[in-house]
């Protein structure tokens, strides 16, 4: 995925109330940006870091500027805007990066399902083929060399487990897709020592026959893309 246009450079301040970051400009001069990441962010944006921000044209946005992505003091890319997860999956499944997934005809997104109510980020269907489910997770967190889903404690990515085993009771492919938006990270876990019942549940899913894919990006002020398979291995 390319930028419309580069990003722009800054250090971070801090990073607050969820939504806002500070930054300092390289001509010393102090501005708030928009964060789009309600996560904890761990290791992600820490003060002093490089923020690399795009900037929007819209005239009604308070805060035109968007934390897109940091710069950690290893010189560690990391992708902060969770929104953009689900895009680099869809891209790199029609550009045939992601042979797991190749060979089926449509791809749709946000499509309801389940009997909790949920919507599956991606569901790619053929006539001749059982139905794919694909959940979405954007991993940022990095502890000792390896990449850890969640960085908080996530109700919600319970249910989306339990949405995923039932979609594979019912004969269809279920598949946990963890989008690694951080180029330190080599290799990934569950991050049991944070939230047991999710890593509980997640092994129970395996067991069930609920695939877990791992893929990592490429990533600099320019573009950021999905490039190259990771491994996954439970604790």
């Amino acid at each position: 995925m390319q930028y419309p246009k580069p990003l722009e450079s800054a250090t971070l301040i801090k990073r607050y109330k969820r939504f806002l970051a500070d930054i300092e400009l390289n001509d010393g001069s102090l501005i708030t940006i928009h964060c789009p990441n309600t996560g904890a962010m761990t290791g992600c944006a820490e003060p002093g870091f490089t923020v690399w921000y795009s900037t929007s044209e819209s005239k009604t946005r308070k805060y035109p500027h968007t934390f897109e992505l940091a710069q950690n003091n290893l010189g560690h890319w990391v992708g902060v805007n969770t929104s953009l997860a689900n895009k680099l999956v869809v891209e790199a499944i029609k550009n045939g990066v992601i042979d797991e997934l190749s060979g089926y005809q449509n791809c749709q997104t946000e499509v309801r399902y389940g009997e909790e109510r949920s919507r599956i980020d991606v569901m790619l269907t053929s006539p001749d083929r059982s139905d794919c489910y694909v959940e979405i997770k954007s991993t940022t967190l990095l502890i000792d060399g390896k990449g850890y889903f969640p960085d908080a404690k996530t109700t919600r990515g319970q249910k989306h487990i339990r949405e995923l085993m039932a979609v594979k009771r019912q004969g269809q492919r279920a598949i946990l897709f963890f989008c690694v938006q951080h180029t330190g990270i080599e290799r990934v876990s569950v991050a049991d020592f944070i939230d047991p019942a999710y890593a509980a549940l997640l092994s129970e899913a395996v067991l069930a026959g609920v695939e877990i894919l791992c893929y990592g990006c490429e990533i600099n002020e320019s573009h950021i893309n999905l490039v190259k398979k990771l491994e996954f291995a439970l604790p």
